[in-house]
């Protein structure tokens, strides 16, 4: 008796062609708008092309970028967090003003910062979930509370606007080198920042493919109640994506703090949208469920690359903001008709 063989093309096992896969990522828009930002700074600025001037676009990606990957994941599990700007403030306030008046050594004061900067992120994630107010409003809150604790408690200690000087003290050498310095390769200079980014970038998306946190994060900026229906913890997942954007905070606020020694209270304000729109350009969907955070750090280079190349070119730089906002736009645009074609070639 013989036994037939199975046919070759087994109809039950799907074979996704490279377009097709490539059609499913995320970032896939993004990255064509990269290209074409390239190519379009190239042609209209000469220095854009220059080595030294590759270093100083990749700096300005990578003081966004660093925020935007932990903005990404949160949007990719459905929430928001318009406190992230002022929080980066914050952290390089506590770090220095802990460590002028307990007359400390400057690390003490950015280990204080840590913990009180991953406080806020518990926060933000714990009024969340207890209260399941819409994650705009929670963070809205305490985007208002930090704003004024920053302004009202630098004034109150050191009588000004801006932190005390901190340059002489023990510890900052060492604090600026692991936060705020800065590497020189051939003529390039490269900011220690953009190490820190490419880490993030990688643990990211280490722990958005690779991990079971990674899968909770889509599954909850799906449908959050589906998810907890099948086991998901939704509550510790939304307050560790918190506290991933308090962690990233922190390291930014250091970087703020050491490249000069001291720190305005008003700083930050507005930058939680840039955040956000690098992880949107990036490919992720203000609904969540959906994004990658390589696809942030490509919407955080978009936005060195604007933001230099305007200065490059020569232009007024007040044309920034509505640059930025055509690219928002376009890349949306892009990225939704990209999503419908790989969901149309299923």
């Amino acid at each position: 008796m013989s036994v037939t063989a199975p046919p070759a093309g087994d109809e039950r096992l799907l074979r996704a062609s490279p377009l097709r896969t490539l059609l499913g990522r995320p970032e896939l828009g993004s990255v064509v708008g990269a290209a074409a930002v390239f190519l379009f700074f190239a042609v209209m600025a000469d220095s854009f092309l220059r080595l030294s001037s590759f270093g100083t676009v990749l700096y300005a990606a990578s003081t966004i970028g660093i925020m935007a990957v932990p903005v990404a994941l949160l949007m990719i599990g459905g929430e928001f967090d318009l406190s992230a700007g002022v929080m980066v403030t914050s952290s390089a306030l506590i770090s220095s003003m802990f460590s002028y008046e307990m007359t400390a050594n400057v690390w003490v004061g950015v280990g204080v910062s840590l913990l009180v900067t991953l406080a806020f992120g518990v926060f933000n994630g714990f009024l969340l979930t207890r209260t399941r107010l819409p994650s705009f409003i929670i963070t809205l809150g305490t985007f208002l509370m930090l704003t004024g604790l920053n302004l009202g408690v630098t004034k109150l200690i050191s009588e000004s606007v801006s932190t005390k000087a901190i340059g002489d003290m023990e510890g900052f050498a060492s604090a600026r080198a692991v936060f705020a310095s800065q590497l020189s390769l051939g003529s390039i200079d490269l900011k220690v920042t953009i190490l820190w980014w490419a880490v993030l970038v990688a643990l990211a998306t280490w722990i958005l493919l690779r991990t079971r946190f990674g899968n909770w994060i889509f599954a909850v900026g799906g449908n959050d109640d589906a998810a907890r229906a099948v086991g998901v913890p939704v509550v510790r997942t939304k307050i560790g994506l918190y506290m991933g954007v308090a962690f990233c905070a922190w390291i930014s606020g250091q970087h703020l703090l050491f490249s000069f020694d001291v720190v305005q209270s008003g700083e930050g304000v507005g930058n939680e949208l840039i955040y956000i729109i690098a992880a949107v350009i990036g490919g992720c969907l203000i609904t969540g469920g959906y994004g990658s955070a390589i696809g942030s750090a490509v919407g955080a280079f978009i936005f060195g690359m604007t933001s230099k190349g305007i200065v490059y070119a020569e232009w007024d730089p007040d044309w920034f903001k509505f640059f930025l906002g055509a690219m928002l736009l376009l890349a949306t645009l892009l990225n939704a008709w990209v999503r419908k074609r790989a969901e149309a070639s299923r």
